[in-house]
């Protein structure tokens, strides 16, 4: 028997979330959007009847504001959405407990032995659908499929407050005409590179010879391959699994586009001297660096490296999350966002070998000195001690 898994995409989310919370946005053009004084001036998301004004996701206020004079913007509230997040899983759970979040407003769910008691995938979907706008004001739209990732696709395909099913039987017709950059995990970098090699849509993507494409395009080109042909087992984890850390990261949206080596050095310096700290506190080490990237069109790319030991030095991620950064971005190309990630965790007390750093300072010094800094930081605050590349800084880093 094939599997049968869900996936939910609350539709619109923080904007549904803000009109139902506050009755008085239900019927006007209303848009979540950032701060404009913190270089935040974009709109997040926007209910339906912005949408239909032609309000579109990431463009600037002032431009919506031309396309809609009357549009109410109001900021994000992230605690309010986590909150109806939680309500919103609460109702999945009901149908079964292997619920596995893949944001705040969007979760897999494996119902393959729920069907004796609550019908097949699609009645699921719709029954799920139907008290989740009920019970909560929010409309969602499920794809319903045999594996996640067309399950994902599934409720991308057709949305507001739609059910799709993609079985075995239509997920080429539906599928293999959407062009490639609609399957997950394949950023704008990757189509661009898919493209050049005549791939235009996830059909062409399936039929491709996966072996000729890693060796061009890296082994990630080899999993998409996979997952267009249906090839997706990955499990979907359960709602009560004991919540571990699986990874730490820190991002950050700059004052102004970096541009240039310095100006990306700073920023990383920042973000992994903050998760190394993050690790140091909980005494693990990581073996994974993973940066993601966002451009000023808010494109994102996300690049990771094994270590060749285990870290929670500052240095050590710093420059691991640079040579990512330099092997897979253009120096002279805009950035608006970097997040630097540690990941695949174990306990410090077995970290490994020791790698001299450089000549005279090896990583048992420099542990110890990152160590003192801690208890420094944590007696006289974060700005006690900060790196020197980033004093006075001109693109929003503030250890205060």
């Amino acid at each position: 028997m094939d599997r049968i898994i869900l996936h939910s995409d609350c539709n619109n989310f923080f904007a549904s979330v803000e009109c139902v919370s506050k009755p008085e946005y239900k019927n006007v053009p209303l848009a979540v959007s950032g701060d404009r004084e913190a270089r935040h001036g974009i709109i997040l998301a926007k209910n339906e009847i912005a949408k239909s004004y032609g309000v579109k996701t990431a463009e600037p206020i002032w431009q919506a504001k031309q396309k809609c004079p009357n549009l109410v913007t109001v900021p994000p509230h992230h605690e309010l959405y986590e909150e109806y997040s939680e309500k919103i899983n609460k109702i999945y759970v009901d149908y079964t407990d292997q619920v596995e979040k893949f944001s705040v407003d969007e979760s897999w769910l494996y119902v393959t032995g729920s069907t004796k008691l609550f019908g097949d995938g699609k009645t699921i979907a719709d029954t799920i659908r139907e008290r989740v706008k009920r019970e909560l004001g929010i409309s969602v739209s499920i794809g319903v499929s045999f594996n996640k990732v067309f399950a994902k696709l599934g409720s991308d395909y057709k949305k507001p407050d739609a059910t799709t099913v993609i079985s075995r039987e239509n997920y080429k017709d539906i599928l293999y005409p959407m062009p490639v950059s609609a399957m997950i995990f394949a950023g704008r970098k990757t189509c661009e590179a898919l493209l050049k090699c005549n791939i235009k849509t996830i059909g062409d993507l399936a039929n491709a010879d996966s072996g000729l494409l890693a060796k061009k395009l890296g082994k990630q080109a080899e999993m998409l391959v996979r997952y267009a042909r249906g090839e997706d087992d990955e499990p979907v984890g359960h709602f009560y699994d004991k919540r571990e850390i699986k990874s730490i990261g820190k991002g950050m949206t700059f004052s102004r586009n970096l541009l240039g080596r310095d100006d990306i050095a700073k920023g990383v310096m920042t973000l992994s001297d903050n998760i190394a700290h993050q690790m140091r506190e909980k005494n693990i080490k990581c073996n994974t660096v993973t940066v993601h990237i966002k451009d000023t069109d808010l494109k994102t790319i996300a690049r990771q490296k094994t270590l060749e030991s285990p870290t929670y030095l500052t240095k050590d991620i710093y420059k691991v999350a640079m040579e990512i950064i330099e092997e897979n971005w253009k120096s002279d190309e805009p950035i608006r966002m970097i997040t630097v990630t540690g990941s695949n965790f174990q306990d410090a007390e077995f970290g490994g070998q020791v790698n001299l750093f450089d000549l005279d300072f090896n990583d048992e010094k420099r542990e110890k000195l990152e160590l003192a800094i801690d208890k420094l930081r944590d007696r006289y605050g974060k700005g006690s001690i900060t790196s020197a590349n980033v004093i006075n800084n001109d693109i929003g880093i503030d250890y205060e």
